[in-house]
């Protein structure tokens, strides 16, 4: 399957009508992201079961700031349009092969119940709080 280009327009839609996603936030002007769109154009070869996607931070700049990218390139993946990976450097192949891999392993059931107890963690820790305590 082709790389997919994902815009602000298309990315919501895009990331929910498929259960894993990786996307590789790029520039034409960076030396590193021009070395690595070889290696991940030969893993949408290798894996045409999953969706490779591609955001030009310069054209897409709204979209790449609602994702924090500071640094380029950076690779995110996102299973059941849950984000489970996000960092910033060109991996090698055999690295991105391995990250597919694990990404591939996880238990997304797992993920979210993890998700779900840090959500609720936090709540209750903003509740601690005894509230005869006076403030200091």
């Amino acid at each position: 399957m082709a790389t997919v280009e994902l815009t602000k327009e298309n990315f919501d839609q895009t990331v929910s009508e498929h259960p894993f996603v990786l996307i590789d936030f790029w520039a034409g002007w960076c030396r590193p992201c021009l070395q690595f769109a070889p290696v991940y154009e030969r893993a949408s070869e290798a894996h045409p079961d999953l969706l490779f996607a591609k955001v030009d931070t310069e054209a897409q700049q709204e979209l790449a700031g609602a994702f924090q990218i500071t640094s380029i390139p950076t690779l995110m993946i996102v299973r059941d349009q849950v984000a489970i990976f996000a960092q910033p450097g060109a991996l090698p192949e055999a690295a991105l092969t391995d990250l597919i891999g694990q990404a591939r392993a996880l238990d997304m059931d797992e993920v979210r119940s993890k998700i779900a107890g840090t959500q609720q963690g936090g709540a209750q820790d903003a509740g601690t709080q005894d509230p005869g305590t006076p403030e200091a």
